[in-house]
């Protein structure tokens, strides 16, 4: 039994692409294409599709819109795809299976169908699909925290763990993000990061470093009552916000 899959993508160039890689695949049907969110929905409910390849960003109704306009028993297996890196952890908080970065390569988009031959065959989708549904479902969706952060490497997407990191430190445009042995970069502000960080866990000790608190080995003093925070990583960073202050935020006091 073929897998009917369903591409949805605003950029001809992109549906495309898709499709010459689909029709390599004799298990595949390519049973729609659409390019905007209004089409997607009515071919949903059309045609019923296994598999949905979904643009993230389109002129109107994006991609998480479709999702959250679309009945429970309407939900395909969603593999995201777009051209926008800071899509990819809601992506996954969705419980997409899969995040496609374009533009991608034929071996990550084999990977990519890979598994989803493997969830389908596994009669998961439906696990799937619920999951999409307690994500679209949440009223305060911009008030939660971070607890994973994705990061570019090479041509490939890494996804820490926040509570893992270290610190982050502002270096003009991007943050460095250290965690453990590792340094990755991310474009971002740091104070738009800390917004998105959970201030139980994240302390910003200085206009341009944020550190994990439980990362904190000891604050060493400096000349002129200034201080450095030692982490248990062996970086040490400056601070410039009051000790009183972090000691109340640490129990030190």
């Amino acid at each position: 039994m073929k897998i009917r899959a369903l591409i949805v993508d605003d950029e001809p160039l992109a549906r495309q692409r898709i499709r010459l890689l689909l029709d390599r695949e004799p298990d595949v049907e390519i049973i729609s294409e659409c390019a905007n969110g209004e089409e997607a929905l009515a071919a949903l409910q059309r045609e019923s599709p296994d598999l949905m390849f979904l643009d993230v960003q389109m002129p109107g109704m994006d991609g998480f819109a479709v999702l959250k306009a679309t009945p429970t028993d309407q939900l395909p297996v969603v593999i995201f795809t777009t051209a926008y890196e800071q899509h990819a952890l809601r992506a996954f908080e969705a419980h997409a299976l899969d995040y496609l970065l374009k533009p991608f390569k034929t071996e990550r988009f084999k990977d990519s169908l890979a598994h989803a031959r493997q969830h389908l065959a596994t009669r998961h989708a439906g696990t799937a699909a619920q999951g999409l549904l307690e994500f679209l479902g949440r009223k305060i969706e911009l008030t939660q925290y971070l607890t994973r952060l994705s990061v570019k490497v090479g041509d490939r997407m890494m996804f820490l763990k926040v509570g893992e990191i270290n610190a982050f430190e502002s270096a003009g445009k991007y943050i460095v993000v250290h965690s453990g042995k590792e340094n990755h970069l991310l474009r971002e502000s740091l104070t738009s990061l800390e917004s998105k960080l959970d201030p139980e866990h994240f302390l910003r000790i200085s206009r341009s470093s944020i550190v994990n608190l439980d990362s904190i080995l000891e604050l060493q003093p400096m000349f002129k009552g200034e201080h450095v925070v030692l982490l248990r990583n062996g970086l040490k960073l400056a601070m410039t916000r009051g000790l009183r202050d972090v000691e109340n935020v640490l129990n030190f006091s």
